[in-house]
């Protein structure tokens, strides 16, 4: 169920009997070969397929996140984690005043997770009576399990983010698997030193994998989602 499909009366029909959300977090950052918007695709469409097999509302995925240690590549856009954490508290301001009270942040960008610190602050003295989820998807013990099984060399850019919907067209993908990088080492790097060292921006691992492969990861990512929808509320 898409907000944008929806006007206010629809909203205010669809709370007399339920008060679930859906709320996609992504970025806008460099993925190698594939799309800038990897983390924002990724998690919108996530909210949408399972959103729309469980009829709840989805609402527009924040398609920019914290990801200033990429910011040395062309086309990266990060905010303070400051700035986020005032603009996602603001959002479930806003959710939580139209009459949602059982909120799940899909989540799809690491940087983005920091966020969490200042959720249960934000339900204790602003919504008591709300309930919150913040879900990183990519990172859940099933979806790694399923990752795992293909391939346990997989991270940020590699294979386990190439789907059909986050590939460019005409943009051949390096056949050769990459060594892992060192995230120790990464994290005390600038910017410039993060883009030197990681080359082309994979953090390690082949550059895709088979469809069938990505397709069955995609369905364990969407029906955990709807499990947490179902029964993820204490």
């Amino acid at each position: 169920m898409n907000i944008a499909d929806m006007n206010w009366f629809k909203v205010e029909s669809y709370l007399k009997f339920d008060d679930r959300v859906i709320l996609p977090l992504g970025s806008t950052e460099q993925h190698a070969y594939l799309s800038l918007c990897t983390d924002f695709i990724l998690s919108e469409k996530l909210a949408k397929d399972a959103g729309g097999r469980c009829d709840i509302p989805v609402y527009p995925g924040l398609p920019f996140g914290v990801a200033p240690y990429f910011s040395a590549f062309p086309g990266t856009v990060t905010l303070r984690p400051e700035t986020y954490k005032e603009v996602v508290l603001d959002l479930l301001s806003s959710l939580h005043k139209s009459g949602f009270r059982r909120i799940l942040i899909l989540n799809g960008h690491g940087g983005n997770s920091h966020v969490q610190e200042h959720l249960g602050k934000w339900q204790t003295e602003n919504a008591p009576n709300c309930q919150l989820i913040f879900h990183d998807w990519w990172a859940s013990q099933k979806v790694m399990e399923a990752v795992h099984r293909i391939s346990p060399n997989a991270s940020h850019a590699s294979w386990m983010e190439n789907f059909p919907w986050t590939r460019l067209k005409d943009v051949e993908m390096p056949t050769y698997e990459k060594k892992a990088v060192d995230r120790h080492t990464i994290q005390h790097l600038s910017p410039e030193g993060v883009r030197e060292y990681i080359g082309d921006g994979n953090y390690g691992g082949a550059y895709e994998a088979g469809p069938e492969a990505m397709l069955e990861i995609w369905r364990i990512a969407t029906q955990e989602v709807c499990e947490l929808l179902e029964s993820g509320w204490t």
